[in-house]
């Protein structure tokens, strides 16, 4: 029974790390919905999309030609180019189409992806040691951010939180910015208002663990 419930709980985790890789056939694919989809309104040359979700290049060309016949992804011409000293070369760039009339229901699909991916991730890191404060933010939320993970906590292992965190970008698609900072750590950085600590706890975030004691006011 115990060996029948372990093989359950690990098929599940399977499941959850590929949810989107089912849905839409390819990691390649995945990876470019999430980089293209989280930043919308940047424009990318291919072997600029190559090095960002770290592909092979044909693979890449593949799957932005499937976009592009969706009608996801546009393709344009390079006007600042040096086609002048190469005639005939003009580079090619890749942007999202504002008007694909699936936009919000496709940016809202991998929002809760990314969702799922927090619970999951919450806990594990949660396992690492004494953790007082996790938040994501940034690119989980689709916004602007110093940083996407902000875990503040008693971590022995750093290089299992560095492992967790590669794990997530591997089947997020994307690239996780994280800081963590002991208790102690933390608590300097407030009393001098550090203004890195001060935009990170500004930001939109979701919070998953927050065990900080507040400090009275003076």
């Amino acid at each position: 029974m115990g060996h029948l419930l372990s093989s359950s709980l690990e098929k599940g985790r399977i499941v959850e790390d590929n949810m989107l890789e089912h849905l839409f056939g390819s990691k390649t694919r995945v990876k470019l919905l999430n980089l293209f989809l989280t930043k919308p309104d940047e424009a990318y040359f291919i072997r600029e999309l190559t090095r960002e979700i770290d592909t092979q290049i044909n693979a890449v060309r593949r799957e932005i030609d499937n976009l592009i016949k969706v009608g996801l992804i546009i393709e344009a011409e390079d006007k600042d180019d040096d086609s002048a000293k190469r005639p005939g070369l003009k580079r090619k760039y890749y942007i999202v189409n504002k008007g694909f009339p699936l936009l919000k229901e496709m940016q809202s699909l991998l929002g809760k992806s990314h969702f799922l991916m927090d619970r999951k991730l919450d806990k594990e890191i949660s396992a690492l040691g004494d953790i007082t404060y996790l938040a994501f933010m940034g690119t989980f939320l689709g916004k602007t951010a110093p940083v996407d993970l902000f875990i503040i906590g008693e971590i022995a292992d750093k290089d299992e939180l560095r492992r967790i965190v590669q794990k997530s970008e591997t089947a997020l698609g994307f690239d996780i910015n994280y800081t963590c900072l002991t208790p102690a750590e933390y608590s300097y950085r407030q009393d001098i208002a550090d203004r890195f600590l001060a935009s990170v706890l500004n930001a939109e975030q979701h919070v998953a663990v927050d065990k900080r004691i507040k400090k009275p006011v003076a």
